[in-house]
């Protein structure tokens, strides 16, 4: 994730925190990867889950390890840190076989492959799907986010015209990306999606996966078309 607005001391969400206590108390979890779990949050979950649970093999994915991640994995023999985007197939093959995969405030971000193919990438090698998602409420189908146009597209993320990869979005979408092998359009570090509750289950439950928990934990800030969704899924 983009490396702007960092927290130096971030606070983690209650409603994450007891989602992974749930997951891990009723499935018997002990190995799970924490996909894109550095950005804003400094690898927290990662944290609270080897601390507080009998975690015998972890993984850490993110395109940005910072320094103050590397300096704490190591304090944990059984935690790797996998630098790279955890939608790539090669990243997901170093992953390998889990009990759990978190997926926190990511799957709205993934394109190219899209945030239903990496469900279907991870499913072959995880039990248990513990997502906490920013989830669309402003229509009854899942919807690209930029094709709403600029307008609207803005009404409907967090973010202003002119905030960090945001600044001139809609001029650059078709060139590439300093970073990445990929277009603006195609890049994590902006939002991409509102995946519905409906499409979302739908598409995890098409992979073999039954859903055992959910909750709504209320708005995201001021957008009328965004809540916050915590769910497990598990096989």
């Amino acid at each position: 994730m983009p490396l702007f607005h960092r927290k130096s001391s971030p606070t983690l969400l209650q409603d994450k925190i007891d989602l992974i206590d749930l997951a891990f108390s009723r499935f018997d979890l002990h190995s799970f990867a924490d996909l894109g779990g550095v950005w804003g949050v400094e690898g927290g979950y990662t944290f609270h889950a080897l601390e507080k649970h009998d975690v015998s093999a972890a993984a850490l994915v993110d395109t940005h390890p910072t320094e103050v991640v590397k300096n704490r994995a190591r304090k944990f023999a059984q935690l790797r840190l996998i630098k790279g985007n955890f939608g790539d197939e090669t990243i997901a093959r170093e992953v390998g076989d889990v009990d759990a995969v978190f997926l926190f405030d990511v799957l709205l971000h993934q394109v190219a492959p899209d945030w239903n193919r990496v469900l279907e990438i991870y499913s072959h090698q995880t039990r248990c799907f513990i997502i906490y998602n920013q989830q669309w409420i402003g229509s009854e189908r899942t919807v690209r986010l930029l094709e709403l146009g600029e307008e609207e597209y803005f009404k409907n993320v967090p973010h202003e015209p002119t905030d960090g990869p945001y600044n001139g979005l809609f001029q650059k979408l078709e060139e590439k990306h300093p970073d990445h092998d990929r277009r603006w359009r195609d890049v994590h570090h902006i939002w991409q999606w509102g995946i519905t509750d409906s499409d979302l289950t739908a598409t995890i439950e098409s992979l073999g996966f039954k859903l055992e928990f959910t909750k709504n934990c209320g708005r995201m800030g001021d957008l009328a078309n965004f809540e916050n969704h915590a769910f497990v899924f598990s096989k």
